[in-house]
């Protein structure tokens, strides 16, 4: 494989930081595993023993997310939104959405649009590339998406764009 065919993952710079620090975390945490898998050990009958399999399981995990993260990070393309500017919604952007609701009322939402790899819903991050982000994607202040979801269709009236 060359390195012209391996995808680069888009993220902010704030996203790289954070899956760093996620990393540092997991790599400090893998020898007090690996510790408690040896202490287990000494303990006898391993076929019976919860600790033992529990921590085997967590340094699997662990591993496996490891090599997860320095994969992305390697191949991150970090974007500094604080350079972006422009009146389309675009990578980076912070968008502020009124939904509307078929009774008339609105509900304001605040969304940063951010790579796969970041997107956390519960922070107001989505990706370019969920059914929200990717509608939003080249729209402008006042314009409407219609994003189709699990119970039916949403519609949302962009209100700001900001890259911040």
């Amino acid at each position: 494989m060359t390195s012209s065919t391996i995808n680069k993952f888009p993220m902010t710079k704030e996203g790289f930081e954070r899956m760093r620090a996620e990393l540092d975390k997991l790599k400090k945490e893998k020898p007090t595993i690996i510790q408690a898998i040896s202490d287990a050990r000494d303990h006898g009958d391993l076929s019976e023993n919860a600790e033992y399999h529990t921590a085997r399981e967590r340094l699997g995990f662990i591993e496996g997310r490891i090599m997860e993260v320095e994969h992305k990070l390697s191949h991150a393309e970090v974007i500094d939104v604080h350079s972006l500017s422009g009146d389309v919604v675009m990578f980076g952007a912070t968008v502020t959405l009124n939904m509307l609701s078929d009774d008339g009322g609105e509900a304001e939402y605040i969304y940063k649009i951010v790579g796969e790899c970041e997107a956390d819903v519960s922070q107001q991050l989505i990706s370019s590339n969920s059914p929200l982000g990717s509608a939003l994607i080249g729209k402008k202040v006042g314009e409407y998406v219609e994003v189709v979801v699990p119970n039916g269709e949403k519609l949302y009236k962009i209100v700001k764009i900001e890259f911040k």
